[in-house]
């Protein structure tokens, strides 16, 4: 997992096999890399990363721990607060909505499709310290995770057992987009959309009209929009 500051300044790295976080300086087109921050918690995994719009934060998952760290950053640099949230089995990747109010995180659960209904947990980062405060059932093998730009709407990209072996009882042929809607410290599923098979990638386009999903096993893009709580699928590129 890799993310960039608001800023365009620094951009993390969720170091899974040195269990550390690595910062790269932007400066213009000349990036450069100038360490890593070991995590104060072993064996933890870490997966995923977002920074907050300020600049002064970031979540990491802890994955195999399921858990998410919360990192501080200053003047000095980056450092593990050695503060963590138990989110859900396996979490998988993390966002944080344009007002740095709210995070969510997937929670993949088996680590794949299995069957199971996995979840979406709900952070809230105005409380002291952040916090869970709610999980919202999204479907089986929660992936990747996308938040619009403008705020309102998330989307969770369900593997739907697309993964798994066309004998298993949850095998299906096809991935899809679980819609959450944002209100205030409230999520809620308002719908779904399917796509492609073993779709894993997803992103908003910046006017958070557009939602663009990677279909591995396909090697395509579905494009979705949205209208309203519902996301229409209007074409595909290859």
């Amino acid at each position: 997992g890799i993310a960039i500051d608001k800023a365009g300044t620094f951009a993390l790295i969720a170091d899974r096999a040195e269990n550390a976080i690595g910062v790269l300086r932007i400066g213009g087109k000349i990036v450069k890399y100038i360490g890593s921050v070991p995590l104060s918690t072993p064996s933890a995994d870490p997966t995923a990363i977002a920074i907050t719009p300020d600049g002064r934060r970031a979540l990491v998952t802890l994955t195999r721990l399921n858990k998410v760290a919360v990192l501080k950053i200053d003047d000095k640099g980056v450092s593990d607060t050695g503060y963590t949230m138990t989110t859900g089995i396996f979490p998988y990747n993390v966002q944080i909505t344009p007002d740095g109010k709210l995070a969510l995180v997937n929670n993949q659960g088996f680590g794949a499709s299995d069957g199971q209904a996995d979840t979406v947990s709900v952070i809230d980062l105005e409380a002291n310290p952040p916090r869970v405060i709610d999980q919202v059932m999204v479907g089986d093998g929660p992936e990747g995770l996308a938040i619009s730009p403008v705020g309102g709407y998330a989307a969770a990209l369900i593997l739907n057992g697309a993964d798994a072996p066309k004998s298993a009882f949850y095998h299906h042929e096809h991935s899809y987009v679980a819609l959450l809607r944002i209100d205030g410290t409230t999520v809620t599923k308002v719908g779904e959309a399917e796509v492609g098979s073993l779709a894993e990638g997803i992103a908003f386009s910046p006017d958070g009209r557009f939602l663009y999903v990677g279909n591995f096993r396909d090697r395509d893009f579905t494009i979705l929009r949205l209208e309203g709580n519902k996301l229409m699928q209007i074409g595909a590129l290859e």
